[in-house]
């Protein structure tokens, strides 16, 4: 049995030749694989071991930067191109120049760049992704700690805590533009292609191409 495995903070991505889970974490089922988005601390507990995997909640045997390349390749690229990851924890991205690799970054320390700092503001202020619009509005999110005080001194002047927080999304899809050094287009992985808020966002500087969430595991094999 195949499996591997993308061991993200909050969420883990599974792809398997064998169904391991009951539907409630199954994505899709395409070309013999199952496709599963689960929480972290399932994996632990389901002593899971992986034909391969990558992330940091495991004991990785491939970087997540040769995964994010070898799994966008596999996808329908044009020959320069920019692949941006973001998460939870991280954000990383990779160019591609007439197909071959030509440069990279990867920021594993700053919040202003990553989804964690979203994800704790919708849970204090109860607010659903789906309630998130594009706000043409922006703060200048320079810091985490920083963009989340802006937030909550806009939320006591009376704006909703979902404007405030859209305008919040707006300045990391900024800032994920410029840590890409502002390419045209940027192909898009993880799971902020399902936050359709930081899409439009980004989308106001650069064309947006989803690539969902499942590449890093896509680069595994």
């Amino acid at each position: 049995m195949a499996i591997y495995l993308d061991a993200g903070t909050t969420y883990s991505k599974i792809i398997s030749d064998s169904e391991l889970f009951n539907n409630e974490y199954l994505v899709k089922v395409s070309n013999e694989k199952y496709f599963y988005i689960l929480p972290s601390k399932i994996i632990k507990n389901q002593n899971i071991i992986p034909s391969k995997s990558c992330g940091h909640m495991t004991n990785a045997d491939e970087n997540e930067i040769i995964a994010l390349a070898n799994g966008a390749k596999k996808h329908n690229l044009s020959s320069d191109a920019t692949i941006l990851d973001l998460g939870s924890r991280d954000a990383k991205w990779i160019k591609f120049k007439n197909s071959k690799f030509h440069d990279m970054d990867w920021n594993t320390s700053c919040a202003s760049s990553t989804g964690a700092t979203i994800e704790m503001l919708m849970k204090f202020y109860d607010v659903r992704t789906e309630a998130l619009k594009f706000n043409d509005e922006k703060f200048a999110v320079t810091c985490g700690i920083f963009g989340i005080e802006k937030i909550m001194d806009s939320i006591s002047s009376g704006e909703k805590p979902e404007d405030a927080i859209s305008k919040f999304v707006h300045g990391i899809a900024f800032n994920a533009w410029n840590f890409a050094k502002k390419p045209e287009v940027i192909y898009l992985s993880g799971g902020f292609c399902e936050n359709n808020c930081f899409v439009e966002s980004l989308s106001k500087y650069c064309k947006v191409i989803k690539l969902g969430r499942f590449i890093l595991c896509e680069g595994l094999y």
